[in-house]
């Protein structure tokens, strides 16, 4: 039922030693000279795109992207009988912007944008006249659609849009409150984003990223997590699932949440854990009905998320593959060393439990053009998780691994299990007070910690949409609540009774 893509895990020997050798990032003023980012086993020459790398020099940053505005965002209310076709034509639209930005980093003359933006506008149009269509027929589109037809070019290192542009501007998602990602580096640490960096220059494997201003060193950044403490009447509890790590290897480029019924609506590869029939044609009968590789037989949610890729020069299955090589995601995928799936309560009182087919999007995959209004990453490193980072790749010292955490709304309005725009009918709560919006419900929340046994330093990418160059800022998660009732039930209950469980 479920379409799987499978892989042959190639993750390194843990018995081999870990022996790396890292091609240093070089950094210079001025012309902004920037080398390759990438890691290459001791036992291994580097491959030959990276041995013969040249740098890149120039007198200004140049265009390096392709910034849409990103209409999702822009559709909190849509008709429920519109839903199917506007989620077809928004992936549409995704599908021709990754065409248009291939079209951009293979083109002779990169710098005759009208050449990219030109048909790019003219495939979009139509598109969202389509969108408006479908929603007039039982509501009325926003009149601001036809201004979404228009893209941008933009460099690497321009400030991310103004916030409330192209984002759910009403929603205020404090995920990241408290997080500096990169401060306090310390002389001679600061990694400047690399500049002049035209396509498929002076980055990562794929040509459109990583580059050196992505990674920072955990060691200098400062302790930046805070907490709302508990008060009387917390639900102080947790509950853990353990559903493995993937080891079995199931991955699509899906997204059946944002782009149900549409293959490789992701563009980029996602790791799944918990469901085994998940993929972009999957309903919640057939997801109830559904294999898992939870422990607890009763918990069939789908847990995903883009797959973390080694950038060594080695290929996987799926290089030629849509999610993959066809979308520009390549290097090895690495197996996660631990997934950690723990429901926690709330700081201030009781939750009630999750409605069955919830649908959660923790983050946001086009961050780095849309802005960080929904950004949700955190990046570490084990024995550092005191320090998170938002919009940088953690370089960890020897022997500590990388993390990924994601700690998804917890705040549920009452009536829906999905929205419109996937966000609306969930919020985070206040990230001071631990309190959840008005009218909003506390449900338990979803706290997902990823952690990989990866070479330190520099060198590896999570999937993204081709024109989000591979940025730790759209990191992501989704979750679909597939409990059985009563087990739910049970969950909030150990976590109001303050309980462990599992």
């Amino acid at each position: 039922m479920g379409r799987t893509t499978r892989r042959t895990s190639r993750k390194r020997s843990k018995r081999a030693g870990r022996a790396i050798a890292a091609s240093a990032a070089l950094i210079l003023g001025g012309g902004g000279l920037v080398a390759v980012n990438v890691y290459a086993n001791a036992e291994e020459p580097p491959p030959p795109d990276v041995r013969n790398q040249s740098q890149v020099q120039g007198d200004g940053p140049r265009a390096t992207t392709i910034s849409c505005p990103d209409v999702g965002n822009q559709l909190p209310a849509v008709p429920e009988d519109a839903r199917a076709e506007v989620d077809r034509r928004l992936a549409e639209l995704d599908s021709q912007l990754t065409q248009a930005y291939a079209r951009f980093a293979e083109a002779e003359n990169p710098e005759d944008q009208s050449a990219v933006l030109d048909p790019l506008e003219e495939q979009r149009r139509p598109t969202l006249d389509s969108i408006r269509t479908a929603i007039d027929r039982s509501g009325k589109a926003p009149e601001n659609l036809d201004t979404m037809a228009r893209c941008t070019m933009r460099a690497d290192d321009d400030g991310p849009p103004p916030q409330g542009t192209g984002q759910d501007a009403g929603q205020d998602q404090e995920q990241g409150r408290g997080q500096e990602p990169g401060q306090d580096q310390g002389p001679g640490r600061t990694q400047e984003p690399g500049r002049d960096q035209g396509p498929g220059q002076g980055q990562g494997q794929a040509g459109n990223g990583p580059e050196a201003g992505d990674f920072v060193d955990i060691t200098s950044v400062r302790p930046n997590v805070q907490k709302p403490r508990d008060q009387r009447g917390a639900s102080r509890g947790t509950f853990t699932t353990r559903c493995g790590t993937n080891e079995n290897g199931k991955f699509n480029p899906d997204n059946v949440i944002v782009a149900p019924g549409v293959s490789n609506g992701a563009h980029h590869m996602h790791d799944y854990v918990g469901n085994q029939e998940t993929d972009a044609f999957s309903s919640d009968q057939e997801l109830a009905g559904g294999r898992t590789s939870c422990r607890n037989q009763g918990d069939k949610s789908t847990y995903y998320w883009p797959v973390l890729r080694l950038q060594n020069g080695n290929d996987e299955d799926d290089s030629g593959a849509d999610g993959g090589g066809r979308d520009k995601n390549v290097g090895e995928i690495q197996t996660p060393d631990q997934v950690t799936l723990k429901f926690v309560g709330s700081p201030v009182g009781k939750v009630t439990a999750m409605p069955r087919f919830l649908r959660v999007i923790t983050g946001d995959a086009k961050a780095f053009t849309n802005g960080d209004a929904n950004a949700n990453a955190s990046w570490s490193c084990t024995g550092f998780e005191n320090r998170q980072l938002k919009d940088k790749y953690p370089i960890c010292p020897e022997g500590s691994k990388v993390v990924r955490t994601f700690r998804f709304q917890s705040c549920w309005d009452g009536r829906n299990t999905d929205s419109a725009n996937h966000r609306t009918h969930v919020a985070f709560a206040d990230p001071r007070s631990g309190r959840c919006p008005q009218n909003f419900r506390a449900v338990p929340q979803l706290v997902q910690r990823i952690v990989y046994d990866v070479p330190p330093g520099p060198g590896f990418a999570v999937d993204s949409f081709p024109e989000q160059l591979h940025k730790p800022v759209t990191d992501h998660g989704d979750f679909i609540n597939v409990f059985d009732q009563r087990l739910m039930r049970r969950v909030a209950a150990c976590l109001n009774e303050g309980r462990r469980c599992s």
